[in-house]
């Protein structure tokens, strides 16, 4: 396993997380690294991925990266309104 020179900033993932959600299709890990306002290592950068991927945030598809978290707001609302079972 490579050494670790340091851990994201959360400003850092959280930078991250908006680029995802917010990307008009699913990117590639170099266009969204290429994309981000603000430039990070790229060593960093895949920790970031690596900690999303674990706390089910994201999933890779082939070399897409796809937003899964269920943070919508309509699905909230659907949740809030919906018959428990």
């Amino acid at each position: 396993m490579a050494r670790v020179l340091h851990e994201p900033k959360l400003d850092t993932i959280l930078m991250v997380e908006k680029a995802i959600k917010e990307a008009k299709k699913y990117p590639s890990r170099m266009e969204l690294w290429r994309s981000l306002p603000k430039k990070i290592q790229y060593q960093t950068f895949k920790r970031i991925l690596e900690y999303l991927e674990s706390s089910n945030k994201i999933m890779f598809n082939g070399r897409e990266i796809i937003w899964i978290f269920p943070d919508n707001p309509k699905l909230k609302k659907l949740f809030e309104t919906s018959v428990r079972l």
